[in-house]
C-alpha cells in the first residue's frame, strides 16, 4: 500500500498546469485533506498523478472517470471547494 505523503508535497502537486485545478486543488488540500480517513489520502495522491486534460474534463463534467474511487474523490472535492 502506498503511504501517505507530507501536505507540502501535496501542495506542491497540486500546482498544475491550469489554473482551473489549482483553483480545486489548493483549496481542499489547505481545508480539507486532514479530514480525510489515510485511504481516501491514498486516493487523492492517485488522482493527483493523472493528467490535466483527464482531470480537467472529469471536474468540469465532460466525462466520467471510470475509475469508481477516484470518481468518489472527485464528488468530495466538488462538494468541498465551492468555485
Amino acid at each position: 500500500m502506498a503511504e501517505v505523503v507530507s501536505k507540502s508535497r501535496l501542495l506542491w502537486a497540486c500546482r498544475r498546469g491550469m489554473l482551473e485545478l489549482d483553483l480545486l486543488f489548493v483549496p481542499f488540500v489547505n481545508d480539507a485533506y486532514d479530514d480525510l480517513a489515510a485511504p481516501e489520502k491514498i486516493t487523492f495522491q492517485r488522482l493527483l498523478s493523472c493528467e490535466d486534460p483527464e482531470l480537467f474534463c472529469w471536474f468540469m463534467g465532460h466525462q466520467v472517470c471510470p475509475d469508481l474511487e477516484l470518481q468518489q474523490m472527485i464528488n468530495v472535492i466538488l462538494k468541498r471547494v465551492k468555485v
